[in-house]
């Protein structure tokens, strides 16, 4: 009888693990790399948030990686989050690597497209977000429905510059976040407060620099409530 008991529990015990490892296996089946480094996690509603990290970087560093998670995790979000040009030069001969860029957001909404995501949202950190804005500015696509940037600055001219590149995205809802403490985020943001309105909303994160380090959760309830609160309008 004891040998029975024994053998039962060493057969639960190994249905018990199998089921465990069939469950990390489920959840990391729902995140895969795509288009060349991009990084998507799978959803459980038609909608869907982009991504864009900042200069030199990768779809999982600071910003985006913990939105990108997070995001997925509260709202049910499709999340993809793009490799971006990221060429170790300096910022301003990035100019010649927006082409790019337009180029690897269309391929991302098509990808999503495919899912049947037909209403997508956007955002970009630093300089994520010149190329976000600019796309949004010179090319659009009919599939994004709000644009959310981060740590944006205006200088540069063009294509960099955010302030000029938001003030041409018509009829889009965009939510412009920054660091408090970063000064150059601080004077860009303030560069803009002229475009604010009932389409337009800035938020500044006290005591955050311009990677928002220690700040994720801010972050994440800034975007959700945002997000909650255009689609309900």
């Amino acid at each position: 009888m004891k040998t029975l008991i024994k053998s039962f529990s060493i057969i639960v015990l190994l249905v018990a693990v199998i089921g465990s490892n069939e469950l990390k296996a489920s959840v990391n089946n729902s995140e895969k790399t795509i288009l060349n480094g991009s990084v998507y996690l799978q959803g459980t509603v038609k909608k869907a948030l982009i991504l864009a990290h900042g200069k030199g970087k990768h779809p999982t560093w600071k910003v985006v990686n913990p939105l990108r998670k997070s995001i997925n995790k509260s709202l049910g979000y499709h999340t993809l989050s793009l490799q971006m040009p990221n060429n170790n030069k300096n910022w301003k001969k990035y100019a010649d690597d927006f082409p790019q860029a337009y180029e690897t957001i269309e391929k991302a909404i098509t990808y999503l497209n495919h899912q049947g995501i037909k209403e997508i949202y956007i955002v970009g950190h630093s300089m994520g977000s010149r190329m976000t804005s600019s796309f949004l500015s010179e090319v659009g696509n009919p599939s994004i429905k709000g644009f959310i940037a981060i740590g944006c600055r205006n200088n540069g001219g063009y294509p960099f510059s955010c302030v000029n590149n938001v003030s041409d995205i018509d009829d889009l809802p965009i939510l412009d976040i920054w660091g408090s403490t970063n000064k150059k985020d601080s004077k860009s943001a303030k560069q803009r407060k002229h475009l604010i309105s009932d389409t337009y909303k800035q938020i500044s994160i006290n005591g955050a620099n311009h990677k928002l380090d220690g700040y994720d959760k801010e972050l994440t309830e800034i975007v959700v409530d945002w997000l909650k609160s255009i689609q309900n309008k």
